[in-house]
């Protein structure tokens, strides 16, 4: 089995990849792109060369991380965005918000302001087209997300080579989709050209809380979206805007319910199919493809005794590869209370006769005590290695591993 390889060293200043949805590695495969905390806690964008081993920071952040979702504990317009930082793999461009002012730098530490958001606004996940030349920014009325009676609080127990963790919520106390549907509160799809600023499009979508945008990657017309924690979640959380209409990809029929749990929707890398994983209301879990037409879902259930949460991510070249950090292990049933996975596991799926090869690639360490720790493993370009954020050694790193021949 191969061996685990830290990126980022300094246990001091913990580090993590980028979320999983943007490439951490430029396609040249010579700069990882993670995020670093520094000392006094202020999160920076940080490049390292993957040769030379050399780090620079990229971003200028003295301001704590950005109110956003993920981070219901930040700054209200101010600090770095964290949920909001893309790269621009081929390019070597990194998208990120300054507050709420949108900017880029490249690996010259050259940056610029390319618009200002709303402050009547919050933000989330942001994503690149596939040429580059437009940027997705998520938006939803910052009433969503006003709460002063937010606090971190026991939401389970992790147990890490036998030592208990708590895993630590800072979810705000009411229900976010709750109050959008209930006070009509609105998201926004804004779309933005990355070299003038200017804003491309600004879809509405009423009573919404979207935190995640995805353009396909062989059509930037075409843009993933999501209902964040919503109720009816089996039929709620994943959607398609081809530029004119909204279409849900995941209705109710066959073994499909507006009662299972739907998460993590992604583009293959030709763009044919979206993939999700989840839960069914029996809560066995289940990973999924259906294509931007909708309605041709197929659904994998896993074995039962598959109970380790995690994620998945499809293969930059191979269609038929996903890797992720969770539900595989070998012991059977969970043990200790375990909640989130130990592995790192290369998955071949067979869609169409619903069988999936299962390779376990190493044990990942992560402590999955907060958002920043989850793996959030990917592949990189021509899936010759997987990238992904761990505990290993104390502190928090991003790490890769070579896939086996």
């Amino acid at each position: 089995m191969p061996e685990l390889t830290k990126l980022t060293g300094d246990v001091r200043r913990p580090a993590q990849l980028l979320y999983f949805t943007t490439s951490s590695v430029t396609t040249d495969g010579r700069h990882l792109v993670a995020v670093r905390e520094s000392a006094d806690g202020n999160p920076n964008i940080i490049s390292v060369n993957l040769k030379t081993n050399v780090e620079r920071e990229l971003s200028i952040n003295r301001d704590g991380t950005l109110k956003s979702y993920v981070y219901f504990r930040g700054n209200p317009l101010s600090g770095l965005g964290k949920a909001s930082i893309n790269l621009d793999a081929k390019r070597g461009i990194v998208y990120y918000l300054q507050g709420n002012d949108l900017c880029c730098v490249n690996f010259s530490r050259q940056r610029r302001v390319l618009t200002h958001i709303p402050d009547d606004q919050v933000t989330a996940f942001t994503h690149i087209s596939a040429d580059g030349k437009r940027i997705c920014v998520p938006t939803t009325d910052a009433r969503a997300l006003e709460d002063e009676t937010v606090e971190g609080k026991r939401a389970g127990e992790n147990f890490v080579g036998g030592k208990r963790n708590e895993i630590i919520s800072d979810k705000p106390t009411y229900d976010i989709d709750e109050r959008v549907r209930t006070e009509k509160l609105s998201s926004y799809i804004r779309v933005f050209d990355t070299e003038t600023g200017a804003q491309i499009a600004c879809e509405r979508v009423p009573q919404a809380w979207i935190t995640h945008v995805q353009f396909s990657p062989v059509n930037p017309d075409w843009i993933l979206y999501n209902h964040e924690w919503p109720s009816d979640c089996g039929i709620r959380r994943i959607w398609l805007w081809d530029g004119k209409t909204h279409r849900r990809l995941r209705e109710e029929g066959g073994n499909r319910s507006r009662k299972d749990w739907t998460c993590h929707e992604m583009w293959t890398a030709d763009g044919k199919y979206i993939i999700y994983h989840g839960k069914f209301a029996d809560n066995t879990a289940y990973i999924g493809r259906v294509s931007p037409s909708g309605g041709d879902n197929i659904e994998i259930a896993l074995p039962k005794e598959y109970q380790r949460y995690g994620h998945f991510t499809a293969g930059t070249e191979h269609s038929d590869w996903l890797v992720t950090d969770g539900y595989w292990h070998p012991t059977g049933a969970p043990e200790n209370g375990l909640w989130g996975g130990e592995w790192i596991t290369k998955l071949k799926v067979n869609w169409e006769a619903g069988e999936i090869e299962w390779t376990p690639l190493c044990k990942h360490h992560s402590l999955w005590d907060c958002q920043d720790s989850h793996p959030h493993p990917i592949y990189s370009p021509g899936d010759k290695f997987v990238y992904f954020t761990s505990n290993i050694g104390g502190g928090r790193s991003a790490c890769r591993i070579a896939i086996p021949e």
